[in-house]
């Protein structure tokens, strides 16, 4: 019998070999396009340095990758993780004019590098579908430099009570929009799900602690509908 993190990781696999060639664009009509101010928030407070080297995991089509190099004045370095391997070939596609990326078609809970290799390690919109989260955390301890940063863009728990209602009523929504733009609304039903699922903002911060993180905090974005968390290995 397949264990419980088996069958999840092949279920995500199913999921996202449904929605790849069309990942983007639901990605900008579910959110209204916020999902890049969000992403810039995460760029602005990781703040990274020229020469930097950067581990994305779960990388989908490249959008941190991209906003990464771009803000490094193309110093930096990516190593851009991604287990689907169709997300990977449109991420591929889209950064093709782009040095200093590397592609690996990997799970997070086993990552193909060495100790202390990388100087900030970001998931983003991806934990959520990791099969072991904790042993994610593990693997990205042993991957970062000592000084090195965590960081992880996710969606949330809502905060405020106004926003909650409108946000459960418009996610009923979303798995009909899927089905009109993809096709398929199986994937974006699964989507809602894992967002309720989720652990909360409080929850995932002491989750990163006792994995061996210092200095965890998180910044609730647009009302706690996503969060970003940051830890440092000491």
């Amino acid at each position: 019998m397949k264990n419980i993190n088996q069958s999840k990781k092949e279920y995500v696999t199913k999921v996202f070999n449904q929605v790849f060639n069309k990942y983007d664009l639901m990605n900008d009509v579910m959110s209204f396009g916020a999902h890049r101010i969000r992403k810039r928030k995460l760029m602005d407070w990781m703040s990274p340095r020229k020469n930097h080297h950067l581990v994305d995991v779960a990388s989908g089509t490249g959008d941190v990758a991209k906003a990464f190099l771009k803000d490094t004045n193309f110093s930096g370095k990516v190593s851009c993780v991604e287990p689907n391997k169709n997300m990977l070939q449109v991420g591929k596609r889209k950064l093709k004019n782009f040095n200093n990326v590397e592609w690996y078609c990997s799970h997070a809970e086993k990552l193909p590098f060495k100790n202390e290799t990388f100087d900030i390690y970001v998931v983003s919109f991806g934990i959520r579908n990791f099969s072991n989260i904790k042993l994610a955390l593990k693997e990205s301890k042993r991957v970062l430099k000592t000084g090195g940063r965590f960081l992880c863009l996710e969606f949330s728990k809502v905060n405020n009570e106004i926003l909650s209602e409108f946000y459960k009523k418009y996610s009923k929504i979303i798995p009909h929009i899927g089905k009109y733009i993809v096709g398929e609304s199986e994937p974006y039903q699964y989507l809602v799900n894992s967002i309720n699922d989720f652990y909360s903002q409080e929850e995932l911060l002491m989750l990163i602690k006792s994995n061996g993180f210092e200095n965890v905090e998180f910044r609730d974005l647009s009302g706690g509908i996503a969060a970003i968390h940051s830890g440092w290995k000491i």
